[in-house]
């Protein structure tokens, strides 16, 4: 399933993530992660201009291999600079696809020239895809309706199944869109043992899930890289790592069976523990 896999680049800009003990990924490290995912065959690259030096890190890398998406920056700054900015990043990174980083751009009064604006990119030729980074409270089923973007990324995964629950999946599916789930890992909350004080209340649910897994015979990372990437509506499933070995255990999990479960039985509906801005 590593055609499946997009790999985040967050960490090659910034500091992210609570289970990230590592800081900022070094430029040589990335370069080794780059090397690594081109090897095992991961197909897409996922960055932002907003995610502090990543762009430029990874322009100066071999991504030739990679399909790459980018995001906008905020609408905040003015339409002409976030299409100036797209256009840098199509320019340094030959960005395939680029995505409205705020969906709240997108619902305000600037909101239809700022997608007139992306169309004309991609009509261009400038992009080849255009879409929106949503979360669930986005409502992502009616702004596909509304935008119809090429690619929608959102926020999937075993204990956050709320898309797949209320039928957003399966609707973004009928309207064609190309689906990137992010946060497969609620930035590692399953793999956590001591965890922050705003989720200690998750223990028990948390704990419960490692022991059926472990019956299972299936480790947290396989089961929760599993589940997402046997979605029929998701197209990538998007994971950061801060290091190459980090990412052999990626492409391990990737490539384990996927044991016969009722995943449903793993989903949370807490909103604190499904929103890591909360936290």
């Amino acid at each position: 399933m590593l055609e499946k896999v997009g790999l985040g680049t967050v960490q090659f800009g910034q500091p992210y993530g609570i289970s990230n003990t590592h800081g900022q990924v070094s430029p040589g490290e990335a370069a080794a992660i780059l090397a690594k995912a081109r090897q095992a065959g991961i197909p897409l690259l996922d960055t932002a201009a907003n995610y502090g030096e990543a762009e430029a890190v990874l322009a100066k890398l071999d991504t030739a291999a990679f399909r790459i998406v980018s995001k906008t920056i905020g609408l905040k700054h003015g339409l002409d600079q976030v299409i100036a900015r797209a256009r840098q990043s199509a320019a340094t990174l030959k960005a395939d696809t680029l995505l409205v980083h705020a969906a709240a751009d997108l619902l305000g009064p600037d909101g239809d020239g700022l997608w007139s604006a992306l169309r004309r990119l991609r009509d261009d030729g400038v992009i080849r895809k255009i879409g929106i980074s949503v979360y669930v409270v986005d409502d992502p089923a009616a702004l596909a309706a509304r935008f119809r973007p090429d690619v929608m990324q959102l926020p999937f995964s075993l204990l956050d199944q709320r898309l797949l629950a209320n039928g957003a999946l399966t609707r973004l599916t009928e309207l064609g869109v190309e689906i990137h789930a992010r946060s497969l890992f609620l930035q590692g909350l399953l793999f956590l043992n001591d965890l922050p004080e705003k989720l200690r209340h998750a223990g028990p649910h948390l704990d419960g899930i490692r022991a059926r897994l472990r019956d299972a015979d299936a480790t947290p990372l396989a089961a929760a890289l599993g589940f997402v990437l046997s979605r029929p509506e998701i197209a990538f499933g998007l994971v950061g790592v801060t290091s190459a070995s980090e990412l052999d255990e990626i492409i391990g999990a990737a490539r384990a069976p996927l044991p016969d479960l009722d995943w449903a039985q793993f989903a949370l509906n807490d909103e604190v523990i499904l929103t890591p801005s909360l936290w």
